[in-house]
């Protein structure tokens, strides 16, 4: 899986990875698969390489925070009769060292080496810094 790009997206109205979450698991059970989803209105151009092992990065509160892997794009059509995308995501969400993102609008392309890692499994479980913590040792260059 080496030709492969990731997304990076806000996670809008999101003040924790536990609130994400949380907003997954119960968005979840109204869907037939129970696979969390993001529906957007713009269809990746380079779905070939999304769908190779890519990943969406999660950014909240100004910092990307965690990370899903996506598992595939879905077409649905809108209530208004427009297609659109539902980037269908690995249920499992995964912490990753902060790094701070200014707000944009939609999704953007992240390369893979310019993702934060993954967390080890025991950081991940850790009590998360204060936002404003986290965002000020991201600025300086220590998390």
């Amino acid at each position: 899986m080496d030709n492969y790009i990731n997304l990076v997206k806000l996670s809008v109205g999101t003040e924790t990875v536990d609130g994400l979450e949380a907003w997954q698991t119960e968005y979840r059970k109204q869907l037939p698969e129970g696979l969390p989803r993001h529906v957007t209105r713009m269809w990746p151009k380079r779905e070939p390489e999304v769908v190779n092992g890519g990943s969406i990065y999660w950014v909240i509160k100004g910092q990307i925070q965690c990370r899903q892997r996506i598992l595939r794009l879905d077409e649905v059509m809108g209530g208004d009769g427009i297609r659109r995308c539902a980037i269908v995501l690995e249920p499992e969400i995964h912490r990753t060292q902060i790094a701070i993102r200014r707000a944009f609008q939609g999704w953007r392309y992240l390369k893979p080496e310019d993702t934060p890692p993954d967390l080890s499994k025991g950081r991940a479980a850790e009590k998360p810094l204060p936002p404003e913590l986290s965002q000020a040792l991201a600025e300086i260059g220590v998390i």
